[in-house]
């Protein structure tokens, strides 16, 4: 007896939650799919490109002058006496030095540069996506990236790109 009670109570909890959890409403969203039609992200993309761009070339140079630097060298260093090679070597290897320290500084600057444009852009997505969660009843709304499966009944990306005006 005392058996068939715990059984008939863990049944009706078990009934209770799973009618809780189909009380939930649940959607989704592809956040990239809103990412790249948004202008904002468009102008803040062809911003880093450019950045980067600026970057590279930066580098580049820097390479060429380590490079002719060196060839020079190389193509001199039976000529120079001991104190002029030494200047030869120690400006080579400050050269090299600045260059590992621009390219240290540049994937830094580079990355910082990502997070000032994109924060305020997916802080907007953020917003619609509260704001439409809170207008639909949602309780919970996942992000596609990470759902094996949905239905395209639950994805509130239209609903999202309405509020953000696209």
């Amino acid at each position: 007896m005392k058996k068939m009670k715990k059984i008939t109570i863990l049944i009706i909890a078990a009934l209770t939650s799973l009618s809780s959890f189909s009380q939930d409403k649940l959607g989704h969203i592809d956040v990239q799919e809103i990412l790249v039609v948004m202008p904002e992200y468009k102008a803040a993309e062809t911003e880093m490109q450019n950045f980067a761009l600026d970057l590279e070339k930066t580098s580049k140079a820097l390479q060429s002058e380590i490079q002719a630097k060196f060839e020079d060298y190389q193509a001199n260093v039976d000529n120079y006496s001991d104190i002029i090679r030494q200047d030869k070597e120690k400006e080579i290897q400050d050269l090299q030095q600045r260059i590992q320290a621009f390219e240290q500084n540049a994937q830094a600057q580079l990355e910082e540069k990502r997070q000032k444009l994109l924060t305020p852009i997916t802080k907007a997505v953020q917003d619609a996506i509260q704001e439409v969660a809170s207008e639909g009843g949602y309780t919970y709304i996942f992000t596609t990236e990470i759902l094996l499966f949905s239905s395209k009944s639950n994805d509130v990306g239209s609903l999202v790109k309405k509020k953000l005006g696209l």
